[in-house]
């Protein structure tokens, strides 16, 4: 019963991860310029890779594959910051060309 309720919780925190990156994508499609491009690719991956992380790390075998999937989650989540500021940096300095 207990491992009914726990697969049942994973696949809850890793179905609102799937929806978070699915709003990620939309508004990244939806939103008219690059800064809130940005902002929702990135808060809304984050977030929704974060939640995927949950769910899978409450599956997981051992406390060493925990924390991988926890690493994976950090080094995502520089990389993601590190990218978003260069693409904003970019789209900074070709608009003060444009003036």
């Amino acid at each position: 019963m207990m491992g009914q309720v726990m697969d049942a919780f994973s696949m809850g925190l890793v179905l609102m991860g799937l929806v978070f990156f699915a709003a990620g994508s939309i508004g990244m499609l939806r939103f008219p310029d690059v800064y809130t491009r940005l902002h929702a690719l990135t808060k809304a991956d984050n977030l929704g890779l974060g939640l995927v992380v949950a769910g899978v790390a409450l599956q997981a075998g051992s406390l060493s594959l925990v924390f991988k999937l926890i690493l994976i989650w950090g080094l995502v989540l520089a990389a993601g910051a590190a990218g978003c500021h260069l693409v904003a940096q970019r789209a900074r300095r070709r608009e003060s060309r444009r003036l």
